[in-house]
Order: structure tokens, then sequence, then C-alpha cells
């Protein structure tokens, strides 16, 4: 069985990709902090019990002539929730955003730490090391 088909690290893997998109969606949200009528969005939670598997979500290409989307996550998105909206109809408040900046920044780096100890205790067990 090679390495990548190891569900420990497919999941960890899988939960490092989730967290790089939603990084990229934050960052959409910070950029359009004074976009009128701008409403941010948010990831939805990975669930490994089948139930939150990633699913593609894409742009449909219904015209030969349409441009396939290469950044498109394979992710869920969805609307987050609104406490307040300023008068320009904008719901983004950068302060909740850089919050969830910094604790998907820590969760990256946990779930990338377990990752790398994982694969170093796959190598000690083969001789490797």
């Amino acid at each position: 069985m090679p390495i990548t088909d190891v569900p420990i690290l497919s999941m960890l893997r899988t939960k490092m990709h989730w967290h790089q998109d939603r990084q990229h969606l934050l960052a959409e949200n910070v950029a359009n902090s004074d976009t009128p009528n701008f409403r941010p969005r948010e990831l939805k939670e990975l669930k490994f019990d089948g139930t939150g598997a990633p699913g593609a979500v894409t742009l449909a290409t219904t015209n030969p002539a349409h441009v396939a989307t290469a950044g498109a996550t394979p992710f869920q998105t969805v609307r987050a929730n609104l406490v307040e909206t300023r008068p320009g109809g904008n719901g983004v408040n950068i302060e909740d955003e850089m919050l969830k900046v910094a604790q998907n920044q820590m969760d990256y780096q946990a779930v990338s730490a377990l990752y790398t100890h994982s694969l170093s205790l796959i190598k000690t067990a083969l001789g490797k090391r």
C-alpha cells in the first residue's frame, strides 16, 4: 500500500488543504471589507464521518467556449452568520476575520506538525531514519 493511502495521513492532508482554502477565503473577506453589499463567506467545517466529505464545487461550463476555473475550492462554502452590517450593506467585521485568520494559522500548524510526526514514525518503523 502506498504511503499516500494511509487513512490518517490522507485525513491530515485533506485537513491541511481545507485550512489553505479557508485562509484564501478569509483573505477574500478582508480584501472586500469595503465593498458595498459584500457578505463574508466561510468554509463548511470538515467531518470525517462520511457526511462532510468534500464534494467538488466548481463553476458550470455549459458551453464549450467557457473557460474552466482552476481556483475553485473542492470544499463547500457557506454564507457567514451576520451579526451586523454597515450602512453600505457590507457584513465583514475586520476584527472577527483577523481572529479567524489567527485561529486558522494555529490549526494548520497543529495539523502539519501531526502530519510530519506521523511520517517520521513511519520512517522510523521502516528503518529509514
